[in-house]
């Protein structure tokens, strides 16, 4: 299996410190990669700078063999806590229309293509009933499909998803998590943050960050519980049963503010 990313040596500093220290890390193609680490350990750093939002101090990232900023017309991106502007009354089908507009430009209309792609995305995240509604008025789940469904209809061989089943109910969470293992069939790969143990090793390969990579590979080799303790810390793991190990972590503490997890 080929690679789509490769990171080799990479270090990234944020507002004067390193947020990522000298990592080497690969993510297969046609795959679901899970990115996962505690808070602030440079899980969304990771991501940034695959998609070109962030520079490199040192190293190099490698995109479908490219740079990262050239490789954007093939990638899309759901971001973490989308904001919706109530004062914009844009309806969900232009808001999803919008990943058409790296390949149609701002202003050209769609085509007869250009829409059936926006009616299938929104059919696959289950909101074409919803098409004609403001998206500032949905739910916050509703929201989150609707973004998954505007990178669907984007044309794209890497979907980046930031934490994108945090905090949603429970049909919104299924249905994102369907589509993300669905896309590999579509010959797309699929890499996503995570907090939850268990999303980590449904995933077919791991990148352990703690402000380095750990390690990277089958779910298997990498959420080992030595890995596992050198990223969260010894105090932070206990065994939870005879399938592997649970991890206590601020992420699932419903006082826990998210504000500090795109570090």
């Amino acid at each position: 299996m080929s690679d789509v990313i490769k990171g080799q040596d990479v270090v990234i500093v944020r507002d004067g410190h390193v947020a990522l220290a000298s990592s080497t890390f690969r993510v297969p193609e046609a795959a679901i990669t899970a990115v996962i680490g505690p808070n602030g350990s440079g899980k969304s750093t990771l991501l940034h700078a695959a998609t070109g939002l962030l520079p490199l101090e040192s190293g190099s990232i490698e995109v479908l063999g490219k740079p990262p900023v050239e490789a954007r017309g093939e990638v899309a991106y759901v971001v973490q806590h989308m904001n919706v502007n109530p004062g914009i009354p844009m309806t969900v089908r232009e808001v999803v229309s919008m990943g058409r507009y790296p390949s149609t430009g701002l202003l050209k209309r769609l085509s007869t293509a250009d829409k059936a792609q926006v009616n299938d995305a929104m059919a696959l995240l289950r909101i074409d009933d919803l098409a004609d509604r403001q998206v500032a008025r949905l739910s916050g789940g509703q929201r989150q499909r609707v973004f998954v469904a505007q990178a669907l209809a984007q044309d794209h061989r890497v979907l980046f998803m930031d934490e994108p089943l945090t905090g949603l109910d429970i049909q919104s969470a299924q249905t994102i998590d369907d589509i993300m293992h669905e896309e590999p069939a579509r010959g797309c790969s699929v890499v996503f943050t995570t907090h939850d143990l268990e999303e980590a090793r449904a995933a077919d390969h791991v990148i352990l960050v703690s402000g380095y990579v750990v390690a990277d590979g089958a779910p298997e080799d990498v959420l080992t519980p030595e890995n596992l303790a050198t990223a969260y810390g010894l105090g932070l793991l206990h065994p939870e049963n005879t399938a592997g190990l649970g991890i206590i972590d601020d992420a699932h503490d419903p006082h826990h503010s998210h504000e500090q997890d795109n570090v």
